[in-house]
């Protein structure tokens, strides 16, 4: 499975290239354990993977304050290394889905061809769409130290105020799903909605719009995670 990791630095670049190679595809692009240490609070790529340019437009605006920043240090490797393990969890229950390590967290995204997908004009979770949102709850479960973004977007079919609508109702299908469905805490989740605005692919064609029709869950670590691992860093 093809998956990416955008917006690193150089010198972060450097360590993937010397990092030991392991077998989950997200970790071995980005391999997150080490970069946690080099780049700090550098922060922000994981925005851009899911909305591109678009951050404020639209929404509930509360996307930035979910992601936060990098942490760096000990404590960052840390906290890399659990993010690693369940990346390569997601890849492993949930091939279908395209994976990526970005900065501390984990950006999972379905469109009609890996997973979580909707009919026409229509925002419930179809029988085929709960197998693999059951898959990615139960990762979930067994890593319960981390918030949740999910973030809905559209093709360009339709006007703007409809699209943003359908977004809205998409993401928060998938989020109901997690929190009513499979007994997640809705403090874990936050649900963001883009309509049309951040495009992947050319909606000139069938393929592209069938890439921009997608839903993104971003996983990050929580506040108990970073505490955590800066304790541990400390040695206290």
């Amino acid at each position: 499975m093809k998956t990416f990791f955008k917006n690193i630095s150089i010198v972060a670049l450097a360590v993937v290239f010397t990092a030991s190679f392991v077998s989950c595809e997200a970790t071995r692009n980005a391999n997150n354990k080490q970069k946690g240490a080099v780049i700090g609070a550098a922060g922000g790529a994981i925005l851009g993977a899911i909305i591109g340019n678009n951050a404020g437009k639209g929404g509930n605006g509360e996307i930035g304050a979910v992601i936060g920043g990098v942490v760096g240090g000990t404590a960052g490797v840390l906290i890399g290394d659990k993010m690693d393990k369940q990346a390569q969890k997601i890849e492993q229950e949930i091939p279908g889905a395209q994976v990526e390590r970005v900065d501390d967290g984990i950006v999972v995204t379905f469109d009609e061809n890996s997973g979580v997908y909707f009919d026409t004009n229509k925002y419930n979770i179809n029988a085929a769409s709960q197998e693999t949102l059951n898959k990615l709850a139960a990762v979930l479960v067994e890593y319960p130290d981390t918030d949740v973004l999910v973030v809905g977007h559209t093709d360009s079919t339709g006007t703007d105020a409809y699209n943003m609508e359908l977004s809205k109702n998409r993401a928060y299908a998938v989020t109901n799903y997690f929190t009513q469905n499979r007994g997640l805490s809705s403090g874990r989740f936050t649900t963001n909605w883009f309509g049309e605005q951040s495009p992947i692919a050319d909606n000139s064609t069938a393929e592209g719009r069938a890439q921009n029709r997608r839903v993104n869950v971003a996983i990050v670590p929580n506040e108990k995670m970073v505490q955590d691992a800066e304790r541990e860093a400390s040695g206290n």
